[in-house]
């Protein structure tokens, strides 16, 4: 019998598969089917096969059990997919629920196959070289589209930052303000381990995070004391200004992104924040980095009203209010990230 949560045989040759099945009979029989041909991992329960799949490396496939305790496979796959971490990896349902249904619901959740028990191993072997050979096809196509298509992103990613730093010249921000938060969301959204295509996604959103507040009047915006409980409420219609004014472009991700981020970044952890009060990771994950990002710089800014902080003070300031405005598992990178603050910083002055 295969021991729970190993990897079995390595070799930097071989493609990585996880196997997820809490029973290690169905275990010992995929690990003999493909063992000569992928690496294996394994795990018998979801929450571990989560972790199994954001380790390094990431596995290139994962072969899925659906009716298992606790997590059932549907619900680990739909984690796997909305995490930008493991939402490339191929998911192939093996399980003995074999109603149409069942199959509808697994592909309508992101699998990319459905086996069912008893398998064949043969079919099994098929079926998985098949999508490996398809996913790698799939990353070439990418990086050639993506290698076709950079003039063309760079004129738009142009206009995107443009006008992002116009409206920080309309507030009492400064253009450098959103070329520096939008580096920190990069590194933040590195630490956490997300794939290059959501990293690349999330730096390029982050600089239209307050375009908003184009619909905000100078009064309001520009006042040099204390908002009024009415101007305060008036404020904070510029997230969802924002996000109106990025709307209707669900055929763009990136603007999608930006929409997401426009929205949210002003959420807290603990329900406080605005414009819908979400809380925990019920607030999008881009909307997190991207309030961390915001207010590390803008504590670290000199403003009209403030002196600028030091480093220390303000990573301290956000260790502090971490789990109450910030997601504490994302404060947690900030330490190992501090040599590439001060760089940029220095890179990108007021």
């Amino acid at each position: 019998m295969i021991d729970n949560h190993v990897m079995l045989e390595q070799s930097p040759l071989k493609p990585t598969i996880l196997i997820v099945d809490d029973t290690p009979d169905n275990i010992d029989v995929l690990a003999a089917t493909l063992r000569n041909d992928y690496d294996l991992k394994v795990a018998t329960n979801g929450k571990k096969a989560l972790q199994i799949a954001q380790s390094v490396p990431k596995p290139e496939m994962i072969l899925l059990d659906v009716m298992m305790p606790e997590m059932d496979g549907y619900e680990v796959c739909r984690q796997l997919k909305t995490n930008p971490i493991t939402s490339d990896i191929p998911v192939l349902f093996v399980t003995a629920k074999a109603n149409a249904c069942d199959e509808e619901q697994g592909f309508a959740l992101g699998a990319v196959d459905y086996i069912t028990k008893p398998i064949s191993p043969p079919r099994v072997k098929a079926r998985v070289r098949t999508h490996i050979a398809l996913y790698n096809q799939n990353r070439q196509l990418q990086e050639k589209v993506k290698e076709r298509t950079q003039s063309l992103e760079r004129n738009r990613l142009r206009i995107i930052h443009h006008l992002g730093r116009a409206v920080e010249y309309k507030d009492n921000e400064t253009g450098a303000h959103v070329i520096r938060m939008s580096h920190y969301s990069r590194l933040l959204a590195e630490a956490y381990g997300g794939n290059s295509e959501w990293i690349d996604m999330l730096f390029n959103a982050a600089p239209m995070h307050d375009v908003g507040k184009i619909g905000i009047s100078d009064a309001i915006l520009l006042k040099p004391g204390k908002l009024t409980p009415d101007e305060w409420e008036i404020m904070k219609q510029h997230t969802l200004f924002g996000a109106k004014i990025l709307g209707d472009c669900d055929d763009d991700p990136m603007l999608k992104m930006a929409e997401v981020i426009a929205l949210t970044h002003h959420e807290k952890w603990d329900g406080t924040g605005y414009p819908y009060g979400l809380s925990g990771d019920k607030i999008p994950l881009e909307g997190r980095i991207v309030a961390i990002a915001d207010v590390l710089d803008a504590l670290l800014s000199k403003r009209p009203y403030k002196e600028a902080w030091p480093l220390t003070d303000a990573i301290r300031y956000m260790e502090e209010n971490k789990g109450k405005h910030f997601d504490p598992q994302l404060i947690t990178y900030l330490p190992q990230i501090i040599s590439e603050i001060e760089k940029i910083r220095a890179a990108y002055p007021d």
